[in-house]
């Protein structure tokens, strides 16, 4: 052995392999066992001899220390706390290996301590994320003051008003984007990785100065100037409390500006389904919703109304990737599905009773205890003694006109051909590509393709969730019975 070389190699692994990589060179070049051994925890592999001189070691205070057996020696060297680098050598051993492995000890212990540092690190970053996560997950279902709680231990403080940004980052760059982000708006912006979309950041931002509704966003176009693979969508200025609402739209927006040259846009103007409603809609959301609002689960482990409430909103815009969204197996999605159907009376396989709960949804806050329950965003609409069913509410001369509004598009001057139809026969099948390509007798692509052109031109997106079907369905009835 020369000890010059040995050191420069302990160092250059310790550097750029780690301890794992330094301990299996020292028992390779050493020919036996050697690692890193704490007495008080369970080391099952781990020679009796080198666990047993580990734990003298730290009873006597010693630094280093040599047992003979009688085939073999156990080399002991103590290292930060109860750790201590050992070694079990078959007798006789290389009168060098004392020193090697005292060279070793030191950046060992200083390589172990790095990367502890730098577990604790990813615990905090996983920690930080997940609280954020939360912070989005409860402003989504009208928590405001315990989202501001949260929000203002973490920083920044939530913007209100706000507009929220979905950026779609290409895959592995979100956090330089999110570094992006953070510069561009002075540190201002709630930033949160999507939950459900894995290339997905989603930013609440202060308002830029108003510049007119044709004028550009001043951080989407920066954010594209600055990463050019991603995309962004933008909604319109809106309270915090109406962040469902803007993810919706800045999703929509999303849409239009993957296929745009300019890789951002900003959603389009056109009447709110939930604003339209609300006045003729509030009394007959909440009596379809109340069987949901007032459940009592049996047992304290289920789920109750609010969180049902939770699960519904979160599979009607995500479907399937819910699951990502509420941290549950696919079963449990399922079941707490079948739940909802039994409680409201509805078949969420068919897209009008889907349709029903999602604009019930939007016309209600929810009820029952709860934190925060006291400051939600919105209320419930009075009772009454008779109350209207779905198309009554669609019958309304204020939802005639939104469907008009929403749907006039299918019919303008660049709409493509049969595009009215398309959709028409894609709602009726309950927004299912196979049975509608199969009605409109074009294949599954070529109805997609259809679909995507029509997504560009009502700046909607239709195929990808959160979808737009719902709220066309909506229009589509509300026309339909307008005659």
């Amino acid at each position: 052995m020369s000890r010059p070389d040995d050191i420069l190699k302990v160092h250059r692994l310790a550097h750029a392999g780690g301890s794992a990589a330094l301990l299996e060179w020292l028992a390779s070049h050493l020919g036996g066992w050697v690692a890193v051994v704490d007495p008080e925890a369970e080391h099952g592999s781990a020679p009796e001899a080198a666990v047993r001189g580990a734990a003298e070691l730290g009873a006597r205070g010693v630094r280093s220390a040599v047992l003979h057996g009688a085939d073999c020696a156990t080399l002991l060297f103590a290292l930060d706390g109860r750790r201590v680098l050992a070694a079990v050598l078959e007798q006789p051993h290389h009168p060098d290996a004392p020193a090697l492995l005292a060279d070793a000890a030191v950046p060992l212990g200083l390589v172990l301590r790095a990367e502890e540092a730098g577990r604790r690190e990813e615990r905090v970053r996983r920690a930080e994320g997940q609280a954020r996560e939360a912070v989005l997950h409860l402003l989504m279902n009208g928590w405001l003051s315990t989202a501001h709680q949260i929000a203002g231990t973490l920083g920044p403080a939530l913007p209100d008003p706000m507009r929220m940004y979905v950026v779609e980052c290409p895959t592995g760059r979100r956090a330089e984007v999110a570094r992006l982000c953070r510069e561009l708006t002075g540190g201002r912006a709630w930033i949160v990785r999507c939950p459900v979309y894995v290339r997905h950041l989603i930013v609440l931002a202060p308002p830029a100065p108003a510049a007119g509704a044709a004028a550009g966003d001043p951080l989407a176009e920066a954010l594209v100037e600055g990463a050019r693979d991603c995309a962004v969508g933008v909604s319109g200025e809106l309270a915090l409390r109406e962040a469902p609402t803007a993810y919706t739209q800045a999703f929509h927006a999303l849409a239009v500006a993957r296929g745009s040259a300019d890789r951002h846009a900003r959603f389009g103007p056109g009447p709110e389904l939930a604003l339209a409603a609300h006045e003729a809609g509030a009394a007959w959301a909440e009596a379809l919703l109340a069987p949901l609002h007032t459940y009592a689960p049996r047992r304290p482990q289920d789920p109750g109304g609010q969180e049902l409430r939770a699960t519904a909103h979160a599979w009607l815009n995500f479907t399937s990737h819910a699951t990502r969204l509420l941290k549950v197996h696919r079963n449990t999605l399922a079941a707490r599905l079948r739940l909802i159907e039994a409680l409201l009376g509805l078949d969420l396989a068919r897209l009008a009773d889907q349709a029903a709960l999602s604009l019930a949804l939007r016309l209600t806050s929810g009820a029952g205890p709860g934190p925060g329950a006291g400051d939600r965003a919105g209320s419930g609409g009075a009772p009454g003694t008779a109350t209207p069913g779905l198309d009554d509410v669609l019958r309304d001369p204020r939802l005639t006109d939104w469907a008009r509004a929403h749907l006039s598009g299918l019919s303008g001057a660049d709409a493509p051909p049969g595009a009215r139809d398309t959709v028409r026969t894609w709602l009726a099948h309950d927004a299912q590509l196979v049975p509608a390509a199969a009605v409109l007798g074009v294949s599954v692509p070529g109805a997609r393709k259809r679909l995507t052109r029509i997504e560009a031109l009502l700046e909607r997106s239709l195929l990808q969730s959160p979808s737009a079907r719902h709220d066309l369905w909506l229009a589509h009835r509300a026309e339909e019975l307008a005659g």
